[in-house]
């Protein structure tokens, strides 16, 4: 080996060793499972006086869109082999139609399920007509297609796993979701 390489690699070594040791370990506050702070070493004067609680601010995760502040009923469920909306979902339908309208900004996923009985593939198809079914609901009321995307999951999402009707009810559904 060169001299001068020598010399830069060994400068090099140095240098990286030197980064390591400006972080000082033993002042570094860590949090343990209880929620208080545990301080390895002795002697931190910022963290005697905070006492044993840690200062973490919440984060609100609802406030950016209205719906999702909203406590909307969000499923409209429906019977074997049928994507005729029951009157019964009604209120959920114009609940959400609403809030489109008030806030033409908004934007929904419109997820149709099935129950696992029958192939995959009607199941797809069957799920979309129950989605669009359910659009054409929210249009009627008055939101705007553009806010709306009908999507099929078939039979690929249940709610609730089962080889019975109350499972296949369950999952016989449409859910919206805000995007």
């Amino acid at each position: 080996m060169k001299p001068i390489q020598r010399h830069l690699l060994t400068a090099l070594a140095a240098a990286s060793l030197a980064a390591c040791s400006s972080v000082p370990l033993d002042s570094t506050p860590v949090e343990s499972r209880t929620g208080s702070p545990v301080v390895s070493g002795a002697g931190n004067a910022a963290n005697d006086a905070a006492g044993s609680q840690t200062k973490v601010a919440s984060v609100d995760v609802t406030s950016g869109s209205s719906m999702a502040a909203s406590n909307l009923p969000r499923i409209v469920y429906f019977d074997f082999d049928s994507y005729v909306v029951g009157d019964q979902y009604r209120p959920v339908i114009e609940a959400n139609a609403k809030e489109l309208v008030k806030d033409p900004k908004e934007h929904m996923a419109v997820q149709g399920h099935t129950d696992d009985r029958g192939s995959s593939e009607y199941n797809l198809a069957l799920g979309q007509r129950r989605a669009d079914a359910v659009v054409k609901s929210l249009t009627l009321l008055g939101a705007q297609p553009g806010q709306l995307e009908a999507v099929s999951f078939g039979k690929e999402r249940p709610a609730m796993q089962g080889e019975n009707e109350e499972a296949w009810a369950k999952n016989r559904r449409v859910e919206l979701a805000s995007k």
